[in-house]
């Protein structure tokens, strides 16, 4: 399972770097995540850096602090994290920057993926619309906050 959402946001890359790398400030912005930090003498984002997210499912409940694992850190490009085992996540959680051709900000686009695994897939068969549609969502207004910080 795939989802993105893509939002311009009229600011500087590296604005845009700085904020969308920095887990600590997940809580300001997401739906779900309302706080996070760096494990294991990390104290920024770097390929295989550890942090820890707290999370609140569906705004509602169960809550529960999930690990997680820098897999891709190219500064004023991408940052994506896998969630769960560092070899084998469960998820991965990303964000694309794109500087806009007519220089006029940065296209940003989260991106999450699913497993393939066998054992996940009668989730995704039952309940995958609803999820898919809710991380869309959620997607869409943590990037929106982050738009309204990075612009003002």
């Amino acid at each position: 399972m795939h989802e993105e959402t893509t939002i311009t946001m009229h600011a500087p890359v590296q604005a845009v770097w700085e904020l969308v790398s920095d887990v600590t400030r997940i809580g300001e912005f997401s739906p779900e995540t309302f706080e996070a930090e760096w494990l294991g003498g990390a104290s920024g984002p770097a390929v295989g850096a550890r942090f820890r997210g707290h999370v609140r499912r569906n705004e509602v409940g169960p809550t529960y602090w999930t690990p997680c694992t820098v897999l891709v850190c190219e500064p004023q490009r991408e940052f994506t994290f896998g969630v769960g085992s560092a070899d084998n996540p469960i998820t991965r959680w990303g964000y694309r920057l794109e500087p806009r051709a007519d220089g006029d900000g940065v296209d940003v686009t989260e991106t999450f993926d699913f497993t393939s695994a066998l054992w996940a897939r009668p989730y995704w068969i039952l309940l995958g619309a609803l999820r898919g549609r809710r991380n869309r969502n959620d997607m869409r207004r943590t990037l929106e906050r982050m738009r309204d910080v990075v612009e003002a």
